[in-house]
């Protein structure tokens, strides 16, 4: 497993290593022992969770404030999706800043998605089964979020607004500035 800086402060992916023959691929998807040599940290992931999205369905961005927050490794079983992270924490050096991977069964990249960061994605296949870790617990009353197409953030998504498939809860989800102010 090798670990590969982003542009952002303490946010990362790392490729484990695929191994493929006449008969298909393997990948041991999540080691514990060997995420921790090739990152440095010690983190217990309690909780999986999987989604799956049909093209253009776009999840996010999403967050949990305080104790609850979570740090999430994430990573895609099937198909392709664009994965957006922005760094919410006022102390970073990128702070408000984001960073876009192109994640997929075939790359089997995973992205670590450090606490105090947003987080979403939008399906560019046909379909994806989109799997996350997390080191804490889903909390209702701590969940947050960013509303997708913020001016100030200004994320390229890679689809045309007009195919994107998002809940009226995200599309009603608050401006990066509401949170700030």
């Amino acid at each position: 497993m090798t670990r590969i800086e982003s542009s952002l402060q303490d946010c990362f992916y790392v490729a484990p290593p695929q191994f493929k023959d006449a008969r298909g691929v393997f990948c041991e998807t999540y080691n514990h022992q060997a995420f921790q040599k090739a990152t440095g940290l010690e983190i217990d992931f309690v909780q999986d969770n999987q989604s799956v999205s049909q093209y253009g369905v776009l999840r996010g961005l999403h967050f949990q404030r305080g104790p609850m927050a979570q740090a999430k490794l994430v990573r895609v079983a099937h198909g392709v999706v664009l994965d957006v992270v922005v760094d919410l924490r006022p102390n970073s050096k990128t702070y408000g800043a984001h960073f876009t991977i192109e994640l997929s069964a075939e790359n089997g990249r995973q992205l670590f998605v450090p606490k105090g960061f947003a987080h979403g994605f939008v399906t560019l296949s046909e379909t994806a089964i989109f799997c996350y870790k997390c080191d804490a617990f889903y909390d209702k009353t701590s969940e947050g979020g960013i509303r997708y197409n913020d001016a100030t953030l200004a994320i390229d998504w890679h689809l045309p607004k007009e195919v994107l498939l998002i809940s009226e809860k995200d599309k009603e989800l608050p401006l990066f500035t509401d949170l700030t102010t």
